[in-house]
């Protein structure tokens, strides 16, 4: 695609105390293998997006770690909440990253797209929320955007999976109502199932993607239960003809 923007979309790093496991993989270590290979063959992306579970619990080291490897990626980046992650501790190792109302998000123009983080998290709940606040500066983000792309950690849209879907964003229909009124929103982007999945929400394509560390189970009955599929991140090419979305699968040192 001439002249498309490149945007990398990288998700729920499930960060833990450094030295630490979850589910069998050291989060921090596939955080620096996807780093080396966003660097390796991505290095020229105009931004790279991390849409939110930047950690398990939230500790204050482990934004710290974070922070510290964030340090050798070649490409801008931004960095989104998730329902495991708080402001407070983030913002002790990132003390630019909260915005308008102490949420965690932005906006990005790159030639001819805006590109909009939102913060879907709310404390003690699993489940996404936009807040009147959150939903007024999405207002006014849109107003005047010719194309804009969307992330937010989670999915403002079923996906099939009942133990996932269940804890997706609540009250989708308030989003759903501001992207109607403006008409501009060519792709929504989201992380929190850990899966590859795609499809339409009210019209809008949509796309999900893998964890660094570990995947859900494709299992539309039952419990909630971890999977082992490869790690992946998407990139996104976003130019006159539309947007493509490619899901890349990055080698692990622990595969």
């Amino acid at each position: 695609m001439k002249n498309a923007c490149k945007i990398i979309q990288v998700s729920d790093l499930h960060l833990v105390l450094p030295g630490g496991t979850l589910h069998g993989s050291d989060p921090l270590a596939r955080l620096e293998d996807c780093i080396a290979d966003l660097n390796r063959h991505h290095g020229d992306a105009d931004l790279v997006v991390f849409s939110g579970d930047l950690t398990d619990n939230g500790e204050p080291a482990a934004y710290a770690a974070l922070a510290e490897r964030l340090v050798v990626l070649k490409a801008p980046y931004r960095l989104m909440m998730g329902n495991h992650d708080d402001r407070a501790a983030f913002a002790g190792a990132f003390p630019d990253g909260l915005g308008e109302g102490g949420f965690v998000q932005s906006a990005v123009d790159l030639d001819g797209w805006r590109v909009l983080l939102l913060d879907t998290h709310e404390p003690c709940h699993v489940e996404g929320r936009l807040c009147d606040a959150r939903l007024g500066w999405l207002d006014a983000a849109l107003a005047g955007a010719r194309n804009a792309l969307i992330f937010l950690h989670h999915p403002p849209v079923e996906i099939g999976i009942p133990s996932l879907d269940s804890s997706r964003l609540a009250d989708a229909g308030r989003l759903l109502a501001v992207l109607r009124r403006h008409g501009n929103v060519r792709h929504l982007f989201a992380g929190h199932v850990h899966r590859l999945t795609s499809g339409h929400c009210d019209g809008i394509p949509f796309a999900t993607v893998r964890s660094t560390n570990h995947q859900s189970a494709l299992a539309f009955t039952g419990p909630h239960r971890v999977s082992f599929e490869p790690p992946a991140y998407a990139v996104i090419l976003a130019g006159e003809g539309g947007v493509t979305v490619h899901a890349q699968e990055f080698p692990c040192r622990d595969r």
